[in-house]
């Protein structure tokens, strides 16, 4: 029972985390409930390694660091699909249809 829980607890973080940085950044993100999760989660496991990195405690990251990371990955993953930080839309040149 103990796993099932925090893997549950853990999604939660990860979609609370995701969802705040998807509101950070204007514009439409298309993305599902789990991939918003996964971004949420894998920014604060980013995070987490950067603050260990720096002062050395395995708790110095917090929702503060996890949303920055949180929100470098949603712009990644824009600038992967073409879209940039203002312009949202893909121009028409780079379409798949």
């Amino acid at each position: 029972m103990g796993i099932i829980l925090y893997l549950v607890l853990l999604f939660i973080w990860g979609l609370v985390v995701g969802g705040l940085a998807r509101l950070a950044l204007p514009g439409p993100d298309p993305m599902s409930i789990p991939m918003t999760a996964a971004i949420g989660v894998l920014g604060s496991w980013i995070g987490g390694l950067v603050m260990w990195a720096i002062t050395g405690d395995h708790a110095a990251a917090g929702l503060f660091v996890s949303f920055i990371f949180a929100v470098l990955l949603v712009y990644l993953v824009r600038r992967h699909r073409g879209q940039g930080l203002w312009s949202t839309r893909r121009p028409p040149t780079q379409t798949r249809f």
